[in-house]
């Protein structure tokens, strides 16, 4: 099932994060806006730092949405406004639905406690704890018994690769590993709702990219609804079924990788995507052409298969390829031709760049 049949588990709206001595002056009721880019102008002007512009967005049940951009960007701004752990300016942050703008704060507690999960780049684990005592803290929180929350750690412990260090403590862990017990701990509550931001950028690229495979992992078995924090474009077209890519606290394109790198909405994002390789960021789903009833190719790949992958198969002379799906789409070809043009169009900008 693709992102855009699924139900929407958060609609964020028009939401600003202003800085300042009066930023709610500068809004109605509503927090609409006519003009976002006068009025951050405006605001600049009047000693004030629109740290979120006006960012509107939806997010599927079981997407993994990643927001990414410089330092600076506002995009761990935007991701706390989300949770309220920063109290946006104005605008509407929808969960199921239901406005978290207007929770009480015990409702949001409460929300913390069972709906959402974080995971932060400096791993916050708690020094005199153990790793299983780590893992179980947020379901001590809620008030589980002493049983269950053991059971419940365990189990999350052994998902993430770590059993048989339950008894250790965080400064006997590498910083994989303590990430690894983040994790752990974020998912034992059942979150419905994921944020994890920026959660393997002080790893170093091995064990970074083997949390990325991790990540991955889990959330083939976990299909949970994740907003994913990034400054890494490798990281996020690895990790995104669609990204919103920030510049100066606004957001200027989200869609699919692929749509990114092919379809950029102007010189900054193609600046910033110029880099990415075109085989291994488009898959055979993105260029196949519906078969309309003719008879499929004998060889059949999966669609988010990288055309990267499928270059050995047509040096080899495999000149089509049936393109299968999640039954959403219709039945679809990919012509050797097709990835012969993107390969084209990969070689005329190494030239230009």
């Amino acid at each position: 099932m693709t992102a855009a049949s699924r139900p929407i588990k958060l609609a964020c709206r028009n939401v600003w994060k202003v800085y300042g001595r009066r930023p709610s002056y500068y809004f109605d009721s509503r927090g609409y806006v006519i003009d976002p880019d006068a009025l951050a102008e405006r605001l600049r002007a009047e000693a004030h730092l629109p740290a979120v512009v006006d960012a509107s967005f939806e997010v599927a049940t079981g997407e993994i949405f990643v927001i990414m951009g410089l330092s600076g960007s506002g995009k761990s701004t935007l991701v706390r406004c989300l949770s309220r752990l920063v109290e946006p300016s104005a605008g509407e942050i929808l969960l199921d639905g239901r406005n978290l703008l207007t929770a009480s704060g015990k409702e949001l507690i409460e929300l913390r406690r069972h709906a959402m999960g974080m995971v932060f780049q400096n791993f916050g684990l708690l020094p005199h704890l153990s790793v299983l005592d780590n893992v179980a803290f947020p379901l001590k929180i809620q008030g589980k018994p002493a049983k269950e929350r053991e059971a419940r750690a365990r189990e999350m412990i052994a998902l993430v690769g770590l059993e048989g260090r339950e008894a250790s403590f965080p400064h006997q862990l590498s910083g994989g590993q303590q990430q690894r017990v983040g994790i752990a701990r974020s998912l034992a509550v059942g979150p419905e709702l994921w944020f994890l931001d920026e959660p393997f950028s002080a790893l170093d690229p091995l064990i970074r990219k083997q949390m990325q495979d991790e990540f991955l992992r889990l959330q083939r078995m976990l299909k949970k609804t994740i907003i994913f924090i990034t400054h890494d474009i490798a990281e996020a077209f690895r990790l995104a079924d669609r990204l919103a890519i920030m510049r100066g606290g606004k957001i200027v394109q989200i869609g699919r990788p692929a749509d990114i790198v092919l379809n950029p909405a102007d010189d900054y994002v193609a600046q910033f995507t110029e880099d990415m390789p075109l085989l291994r960021v488009i898959t055979a789903g993105d260029i196949a052409t519906p078969a309309n009833g003719a008879a499929l190719p004998e060889r059949s790949v999966a669609a988010d298969t990288s055309l990267e992958a499928l270059i050995p198969q047509l040096a080899s002379g495999v000149g089509a390829f049936a393109v299968t799906g999640d039954g959403d789409n219709p039945p679809a070809v990919l012509s050797a031709g097709a990835v012969l043009a993107v390969l084209e169009r990969e070689q005329a900008r190494r030239k230009s760049s």
